[in-house]
């Protein structure tokens, strides 16, 4: 467990938790908290900010030698990150004891923590909290795309090239230059080879998870277990970014998937588990490339529609007032930002604009590609682009070939044909996206990241087809495949500040094993989150139990993928 340094506590940027704390020790109800002879720990939630407080009492002389009043330990939190360490506060003895332990009720918990300001205006607070975010400004800026290439992509006939290789080893595909001086990529990469100056290369990316759910979790969530299970256990990355910039107030949602990135054939590889609905993205469904595409609930048809939706919100909010007052699961704090969520999108145009590509030209929508992974990647940059933080997008489907997904084993498709076919769309795709990012100068903020959960089989594997489809012969036909591979996989990463048209770590002669500057999926997300500014050393939320957890146990952000200036 980590803690921070306890007078972190009670520094100013604590400021709201400090002043909350400090109104309920005051509180002439705090003494119904305590116990004699017993030692035990309560919750306080403040749901409209995401503040936790524990508060553990214990009798006189258990840790502390010598006093004569019961003592409590309060561990605090502020959007769900732990801020404070272990503080002492000696109660006065004369406080009576208490068989059975409450908590003030959670409208007078709101009421003492305003009252701890002595004082100060709500708008003051708003104030102080906007002038407090306004210090960070990286922190709010910052924003990550992922393209998630599902299945596991093969880094030997895309980034990571053997041509020296065995036969059975290499694939047909030959190595072609790039504009970086060393730096060689498949030929199925022609787009992306033009403009390797403007991404690096971690081909050194090494894990345990060897089955599709088991990979996505280490990757996505930094859950070290081998094992396959039927869901997340810890939050993925992105709902955790989403959760720590809950303060940040706009018309568009922070967190949006395009073509989610939530499931395996029935496995959840994501998801915000013990953060909460409210850390949950927007999710956007179905193909953009088709004329007939739409995103649900964004915008309203007429000023009375606009006119209607407000008088109802208006009646609604005075409603919820009640509901809000009654409700200690944390529920109406996620539906409160639901709806403020879905009013945005209804009444704001800028919202409604950033997901409308008809408002980009032809030639932009041209250059991209005229189907659902280029269109994809189009939306994710006019999102970033408008201010959603953490976009997501999965490549999968039709354009795959016959399994739809990434994970070309014999029996599902012929490995090579597969990738021929779905390539030249990845690579149109990809290549457009990380010129816009620089052309439009988002460079700086955005960082682009395309990987999918592992590599594949160096060695070739030759296994009867089990049915024909596109790029797989037919039913009992031997063709090639590659398995899944975790010892080895390439991670691209453009934009974001970072120093680019580089390679970091390599693996052997085969490609079956690091051999340099290994990184661990830990390790990838750490460098994600400092990108977002997130201090992922000191960083924890209480999962279900309510025991702190860190969001980063072991790793290290990679120093050669830091910003630069």
């Amino acid at each position: 467990m980590r803690y921070a340094p306890p007078g972190a506590f009670w520094q100013g940027g604590n400021c709201l938790v400090r002043c909350f704390a400090m109104a309920l020790f005051r509180s002439p109800r705090f003494p119904a908290i305590q116990t004699s002879h017993r030692r035990w720990r309560r919750e306080l939630i403040d749901a409209n900010d995401g503040n936790v407080v524990f508060v553990r009492c214990e009798p006189s002389g258990a840790n502390s030698p010598g006093k004569s009043s019961p003592v409590a330990h309060l561990f605090a939190y502020h959007q769900g990150v732990l801020i404070g360490g272990r503080h002492a506060v000696h109660m006065p003895s004369e406080w009576p004891h208490m068989s059975r332990p409450t908590l003030p009720s959670r409208r007078e918990a709101l009421r003492l923590g305003l009252y701890g300001f002595a004082g100060i205006g709500l708008s003051q607070l708003y104030r102080l909290r906007e002038t407090l975010a306004a210090t960070n400004p990286t922190d709010q800026r910052t924003a990550i795309i992922l393209v998630w290439l599902r299945g596991g992509c093969s880094h030997l006939d895309t980034f990571d090239p053997k041509p020296l290789a065995p036969s059975d080893y290499r694939g047909p595909f030959r190595p072609i230059d790039t504009n970086v001086p060393g730096v060689v990529v498949s030929e199925l990469l022609p787009r992306l080879a033009t403009i390797a100056d403007k991404y690096t290369l971690l081909r050194s990316v090494a894990h345990t998870g060897g089955g599709h759910p088991a990979g996505s979790l280490q990757i996505l969530t930094g859950d070290p277990d081998a094992a396959d299970k039927p869901k997340a256990r810890y939050p993925d990355w992105m709902s955790i970014a989403n959760r720590l910039r809950s303060d940040r107030v706009g018309p568009l949602p922070r967190y949006v998937t395009v073509n989610p990135v939530d499931q395996y054939d029935g496995f959840g590889i994501a998801g915000s588990t013990y953060l909460g609905p409210s850390a949950e993205p927007f999710r956007i469904l179905g193909d953009p490339s088709l004329p007939t595409f739409e995103v649900p609930n964004i915008g309203l048809k007429s000023a009375a529609d606009q006119t209607r939706l407000r008088s109802r919100v208006d009646v609604r909010a005075s409603l919820d007032r009640l509901r809000r007052d009654i409700d200690q699961s944390g529920s109406m704090e996620a539906l409160d930002r639901f709806e403020s969520q879905a009013v945005g999108l209804l009444l704001d145009q800028q919202a409604q604009a950033a997901f409308d590509l008809t408002r980009e030209p032809d030639a932009v929508r041209d250059r991209y590609g005229r189907n659902q992974w280029g269109q994809q990647c189009l939306m994710a940059r006019r999102l970033v682009e408008a201010g959603v933080e953490v976009v997501t997008t999965e490549f999968d489907g039709p354009l795959c070939g016959r399994v739809q997904n990434w994970d070309d084993h014999s029996v599902n498709q012929h490995v090579f044909e597969a990738l021929q076919f779905r390539m030249p769309t990845v690579d149109q795709a990809v290549s457009a996206l990380i010129e816009d990012v620089y052309a439009r100068g988002l460079d700086k903020r955005v960082l682009v990241v395309v990987t999918g959960e592992f590599g594949r089989t160096p060695r070739i594997t030759h296994v009867a087809s089990s049915g024909e489809g596109v790029a797989s012969r037919p039913a009992g036909t031997v063709q090639p495949g590659r398995d899944h591979w975790p010892q080895a996989n390439t991670m691209l990463f453009a934009g974001g500040g970072i120093r680019t048209g580089r390679v970091i770590g390599s693996t052997d002669a085969r490609g079956e094993e690091v051999i340099e500057r290994r990184a661990s999926p830990e390790d990838f997300l750490a460098t994600l989150y400092r990108h977002l500014g997130i201090d992922y050393e000191r960083t924890s939320f209480p999962d279900h139990q309510g025991r702190p957890t860190p969001i980063i146990n072991a790793g290290r952000a990679i120093p050669e993928l830091g910003r630069t200036g």
